[in-house]
């Protein structure tokens, strides 16, 4: 492949953007991105409080869509919709269509047993940990209010919460941060637990490097 492949990056919170652009600059400069955003989504997920038909069928459309453009590979940045995800990875099968999250979780395996899983999302406390393998242990901790912080552009206060929250999680052996949008919190999260933090930004770009250089 001579020229470098283009990605399109789906995202369902416009906090998920700046994040996988910042690990794609550090890790893989040359890659061409195509962001798409519609943070209804989540919104609508947060008021349905359970992925639908309607939603797969939004999911789809967007794959569609990301594909028409050209590109070589699809990756969707927002964690609470797998199921959605894995109908675009069939529909555009042999074409690599990545979850958020799925990199992050084969890394995480790798390095212990138990796993603390941090989010600001409740949905996507809901929705990942049985994307876990069975023979590892998830312990989930919310965040409580650091999103509607970020919303509100209070980043101070997000990371706040967000330190606070895996105070929790100290015993685990390694803790997963599962949103995109938390991914900058690693190093205070890292320092507050003495924990080995994973962040689903870089895990993502490692894992697309690999699957787009493999195929090149």
């Amino acid at each position: 492949m001579t020229t470098p492949p283009r990605i399109a990056l789906i995202h369902a919170l416009k906090h998920s953007i700046a994040p996988i652009e910042a690990a794609f600059a550090t890790a893989w400069p040359e890659a061409r991105l195509m962001n798409l955003l519609d943070d209804s989504l989540s919104a609508d997920l947060a008021r349905d409080g359970a992925l639908n038909d309607t939603m797969t069928e939004r999911f789809l459309a967007l794959g569609d869509y990301a594909a028409a453009t050209g590109a070589d590979s699809i990756l969707f940045t927002c964690s609470a919709f797998g199921p959605c995800i894995e109908a675009v990875a069939r529909a555009h099968a042999p074409m690599p269509v990545l979850k958020p999250n799925e990199a992050m979780i084969e890394r995480a395996v790798t390095m212990g047993k138990k796993i603390g899983l941090l989010s600001t999302f409740p949905p996507t406390l809901a929705s990942m940990p049985p994307e876990f393998p069975a023979s590892v242990q998830v312990v989930p901790k919310l965040a409580d209010g650091a999103l509607a912080a970020l919303d509100r552009g209070d980043r101070a206060t997000h990371d706040r919460l967000i330190v606070e929250a895996s105070k929790d999680l100290r015993d685990c052996d390694v803790i997963a941060l599962a949103q995109f949008s938390i991914a900058a919190t690693a190093p205070l999260v890292a320092e507050a637990t003495g924990r080995p933090v994973v962040t689903t930004p870089d895990s993502a770009v490692n894992k697309l490097m690999r699957l787009l250089k493999a195929k090149a």
